[in-house]
């Protein structure tokens, strides 16, 4: 995901509109310099702006993105001079630089959000990490952009979180900010928008260069479709954090999962868990949120197949939270015929303080009568419950959410109830 400008020029908050006004005055700031005799010191400023490694939005897999080059910064900077309408009075949104020049998408219109902005979001961050109780540590930003002077500062030293495998700090951003994609798009503005009669002739490949160069002679064209995005910005909204599968996916998963053989022939677990992630993921959505497969322990000797945050909106799991101290459901996937000893005791390790003492096996078969003494046994001496769901579980769970008649998280309330009569009283 990524933070939309627009969605802080159209909130009915007087901060993020301030918020919005500060960073759109920064940008606008290059192009006086620019126009000033100090392009330079303009490109310099806006390859510092063009990369936000602390927030580390977008689709790097280590959380560094590259910043763009010094030619794409002057590209973007003659703006200012090669469109009048910029010229004279700037930009009303510099999500527009996309209609211009090759290169720049969702990401970088991100980055430069967060980095013009970048001194709120210190503030932000801190003041949320004391609320929930994440640690702070003393670090250096590398590019804190100091508005009253207009510039980048180097090395500046903040108290933030850190990650903690690189040392690295890290910034947090409201989640009202963040949509999959800019509302001011040029991919919606090149299918919908741009007059490809006069920029192609028949039969000629649709290519983008030709659009932006188009574009830089054509403002009019641009504006048009900024004024419809602003006119219809009540339909501008956040996206979710996550979206769950529809029921055909659901119910092929399932499929899936039916005809895979036990144990590990040709990848088969594997197979078996990525597929049970992804539907349980959706299944148990919006009571059960923000799973996370394959989570580490402090430690880094245990990984937890998943991982689910119990926010208690279901009776049921605000009873698991009351009497196991839940405050996340931890799920052991195990595509084998038979669960062994091992297999329980594994997943009563991770059962610890900061997870609760609640599991949930999810297996291809009930428990042999063996095993679930097992299981009966560590609830009588610890007070630990761990319940088991099977194919045939997940089964009767897709068919819940294709029927919407009662929640699929009803299958492992079921289990749970089945489960406490067979323990003693």
């Amino acid at each position: 995901m990524y933070v939309d400008p627009f969605l802080l020029w159209k909130s009915p908050s007087q901060q993020d509109k301030a918020l919005h006004l500060a960073m759109l005055n920064s940008f606008n700031h290059l192009g006086f310099l620019a126009k000033s005799g100090k392009a330079e010191e303009a490109i310099s400023q806006l390859v510092l702006a063009s990369e936000c490694d602390e927030v580390g939005l977008g689709v790097s897999a280590r959380r560094e993105g590259r910043r763009i080059g010094r030619e794409q910064a002057q590209e973007i900077l003659d703006l200012f001079r090669s469109v009048p309408e910029y010229d004279q009075r700037g930009f009303h949104h510099f999500e527009e630089i996309q209609f211009y020049v090759d290169g720049i998408s969702k990401d970088r219109i991100s980055d430069f959000s967060c980095n013009f902005i970048k001194s709120f979001l210190i503030d932000f961050t801190i003041d949320q990490s004391e609320a929930l109780g994440i640690p702070l540590s003393d670090c250096v930003v590398s590019s804190y952009y100091d508005p009253e002077r207009h510039s980048f500062i180097s090395d500046f030293p903040a108290r933030l979180p850190v990650n903690p495998d690189t040392g690295f700090p890290l910034l947090l951003v409201p989640k009202r900010w963040l949509r999959f994609g800019p509302w001011i798009s040029f991919e919606e503005y090149f299918k919908a928008y741009c007059p490809r009669d006069e920029i192609f002739n028949p039969g000629e490949p649709p290519e983008r260069v030709r659009v932006l160069n188009y574009n830089r002679n054509h403002y009019g064209v641009v504006e048009t479709y900024i004024r419809e995005k602003e006119r219809t910005a009540a339909d501008c909204h956040t996206d979710p954090l996550f979206t769950q599968i529809p029921v055909l996916s659901a119910k092929r998963k399932i499929k899936q999962i039916e005809n895979l053989p036990s144990g590990n022939v040709a990848a088969a677990d594997r197979r078996y868990e990525e597929t049970a992630v992804q539907l349980l993921s959706s299944l148990l959505y919006p009571h059960l949120d923000f799973a996370s497969a394959q989570s580490r322990t402090d430690s880094g000797v245990q990984i937890r197949d998943l991982i689910f945050y119990n926010n208690r909106s279901h009776p049921f799991l605000a009873e698991l939270f009351a009497e196991y101290g839940s405050k996340q459901l931890v799920m052991e996937l195990k595509n084998v015929r038979d669960i062994e000893r091992e297999h329980i005791n594994q997943l009563n390790r991770y059962m610890a303080d900061e997870l609760g003492r609640f599991g949930v096996l999810v297996t291809r078969h009930e428990l042999n009568r063996a095993r679930r003494q097992n299981a009966v046994d560590l609830w009588s001496g610890q007070r630990k419950c761990i319940i088991t769901v099977t194919d045939v579980d997940l089964g009767q769970m897709v068919e819940l959410f294709e029927s919407k008649q009662r929640s699929p998280l009803d299958v492992l309330k079921k289990k749970y109830v089945e489960f406490r009569r067979d323990c003693p009283a």
